[in-house]
């Protein structure tokens, strides 16, 4: 198996394993087994555990980012109505996507062990992940802006505003996964609010 071939079956690997167990209960012999390699080869690519882990979170994070950008592009660089192609944006965006539902299962379990996880490894996601995504989403409300659309100081948190007013969390709420009808009303309510608070 060529190198370069290798090292995407175990990233694979280790991605299934990590999403399902959790960094601190994942092991390298589970995910080598899972892999089809062996446990010195994740070490002759990755160093330890915790190189992995990074590896595997950036280069999900950034494919996970790059459908996210297509999202951005497809709703929000030509605007007719800005509530109408704000909602749809939103709607699509947090729709959840089957294709990348490991790296959604990879997230919470980040979230659930944070503190635990290597800072190293979560600054890597961050910056391949959201930080890009909501460099992106700034850069269009700030062309918004410059049109006369928004009322906008600091375009990167304006795009985490939207981002949290869009989610609709509800921190009592521990229930299924959101369904279309939630995540609609989710998305418009919180769209109004933002473009309460960001339009002249």
């Amino acid at each position: 198996m060529a190198r370069a071939g290798k090292r995407q079956e175990v990233l694979a690997g280790a991605l299934t394993v990590f999403a399902r167990d959790g960094y601190a209960r994942a092991s390298i012999d589970v995910i080598a087994a899972e892999a089809c390699v062996s446990s010195r080869t994740l070490y002759n690519h990755f160093g330890d555990k915790a190189g992995l882990f990074r590896a595997v979170i950036q280069e999900s994070a950034t494919r996970v980012a790059a459908a996210q950008l297509a999202i951005i592009e497809q709703h929000l660089s030509h605007v007719t109505d800005l509530e109408a192609d704000l909602v749809a944006f939103g709607i699509h965006w947090r729709t959840p996507m089957p294709d990348y539902a490991e790296h959604s299962a990879l997230v919470r379990q980040v979230n659930a062990e944070a503190g635990h996880i290597p800072q190293e490894a979560v600054d890597a996601w961050q910056e391949a992940g959201p930080l890009a995504v909501r460099r992106a989403l700034a850069e269009r409300l700030a062309v918004f802006a410059a049109d006369g659309l928004l009322r906008i100081d600091d375009p990167l948190r304006a795009a985490l505003h939207f981002s949290l007013l869009i989610s609709g969390a509800n921190p009592s709420y521990r229930g299924g996964p959101v369904t279309p009808d939630e995540i609609t009303e989710a998305v418009t309510t919180g769209v109004h609010a933002f473009l309460h608070g960001y339009t002249r």
